[in-house]
């Protein structure tokens, strides 16, 4: 039996099998459907990690973090985890073809995924003009004119955020009226910077060798307009990659907030005792790298006060 079952092998899940190992637990193996790394893999500039002040793609940046991982212990197995159950005092992680290990512990860290808005030239573009992630690539943009597309908290949250580095943003929605907090929105009108583009539908995003070059519109009156901007930035929900924490019947094992995110305390443990959950997974993550990390960390520092308090 493994004494801590790590699934996800991103950030978060990373840093938890650093500081387990690292900590004195003997029995860990992280679980990867994939090779580890995580969202931030795909991210063509990473730059905004403390400590590490040189600009590198997403794959270089965490390549040195599975290296460090494993030298204290930590095993990574490619396998890809469907589900978790709790058999009395211990878990089974089921995974795809049958195979299942049982563990005194579970470390879930499958992260999110935002969603695409399915337009036409998103995938074509996608890191090269094309972002889910204004804190990350914003800044590329400075003094630049962007899109953004998206009417919930989000998309007008960072639509202000850009702003305070790009020339101009037009927010385009495809109603006249918002999912967002009115505070929220209120703000955003109050911004000189960001135009309302509303009643409107993304029929494209064009572009060249370069990357982005512009957005086709269709709005609601049948007129279209094109926008010329060299980045878009999509805003239209996440998919919280929780389905490991269901059963056939599709009830969670734990507790999870109505958007499907794991409900957890500031030690990162869930409703159930002995199941912890980490990074963009849980309630109120920044998803950002760096908290990640942190959560990563707690989560396998509360696993040390776990494993001993039932050892």
């Amino acid at each position: 039996m493994l004494d801590l079952a790590i699934i996800g092998g991103g950030p978060a899940g990373l840093a938890a099998g650093l500081y387990a190992t690292r900590g004195g637990i003997k029995n860990v193996v992280m679980f990867e459907k994939g090779m580890p790394g995580g969202q931030i893999t795909s991210s063509s500039e990473m730059e905004n990690y403390p400590g590490v002040p040189q600009v590198v793609d997403g794959i270089t940046f965490m390549a040195p973090w599975t290296e460090q991982c494993t030298r204290f212990g930590l095993k990574i197995e490619m396998e890809n985890a469907v589900r978790v159950e709790k058999a009395g005092s211990h878990f089974v992680v089921h995974f795809e073809g049958g195979k299942s290990v049982e563990a005194k512990a579970v470390i879930v860290a499958t992260g999110s995924k935002p969603k695409r808005a399915g337009v036409k030239g998103e995938d074509e573009y996608f890191g090269r003009g094309v972002s889910t992630c204004a804190t990350c690539d914003g800044f590329f943009y400075k003094g630049k004119e962007v899109a953004v597309l998206g009417g919930g908290d989000t998309a007008l949250e960072e639509a202000q955020y850009l702003a305070n580095i790009c020339s101009k943003v037009y927010l385009i929605h495809r109603r006249d009226e918002f999912r967002a907090a009115p505070s929220t929105v209120e703000r955003a009108k109050k911004c000189d910077k960001i135009e309302f583009v509303l009643n409107a539908v993304v029929d494209e995003i064009l572009g060249d060798a370069s990357g982005v070059t512009g957005v086709k519109v269709s709005l609601k009156d049948g007129s279209s307009r094109q926008i010329n901007v060299p980045g878009i930035f999509t805003f239209v929900g996440l998919n919280v990659q929780n389905g490991v924490l269901k059963d056939d019947a599709g009830n969670s094992i734990c507790e999870l907030t109505p958007g499907g995110n794991v409900k957890v305390n500031h030690k990162m443990q869930t409703s159930l005792p002995g199941l912890f959950a980490a990074g963009d997974l849980r309630e109120d993550s920044p998803k950002q790298v760096v908290c990640a990390a942190s959560d990563g960390a707690i989560a396998a520092l509360s696993v040390i006060d776990y494993l001993r308090e039932h050892a």
